[in-house]
């Protein structure tokens, strides 16, 4: 099994990034997933989830409006769009998935928001 996070790196405040969660080793369509993030000296926090038709999607309030969850099941992939992105989004974000007590996690990718 294996989750493998990118499209992460430093980005001016107000600008975009888009992360991709490359899946393999387990039937991607059955999964619910999801993308958390910790801050340094923080604990991790769960940014958004999306179902594992893609039907249904939730998002922590403080990303509400500003990142996008979606997946592509066809391509064992999983992505968020993070738009109008600010200092405190800066974490290491990682790709989970989710089915009954099973659970996966991806090794991370760093955010950096900073002029």
């Amino acid at each position: 099994v294996q989750l493998v996070e990118s499209g992460g790196g430093l980005v001016q405040p107000g600008g975009s990034l888009r992360l991709s969660c490359a899946a393999s080793g387990f039937t991607f369509s059955r999964y619910d997933m999801s993308w958390y993030r910790q801050a340094p000296g923080k604990e991790r926090e769960l940014v958004a989830t999306i179902t594992s038709t893609g039907g249904r999607t939730n998002y922590a309030d403080y990303v509400k409006g500003r990142f996008t969850i979606s997946r592509d099941n066809a391509k064992y992939t999983m992505y968020l769009q993070m738009n109008s992105l600010k200092p405190e989004d800066t974490a290491v974000y990682y790709c989970n998935a989710q089915r009954g007590y099973t659970s996966y996690w991806g090794q991370g990718t760093q955010v950096t928001v900073s002029s």
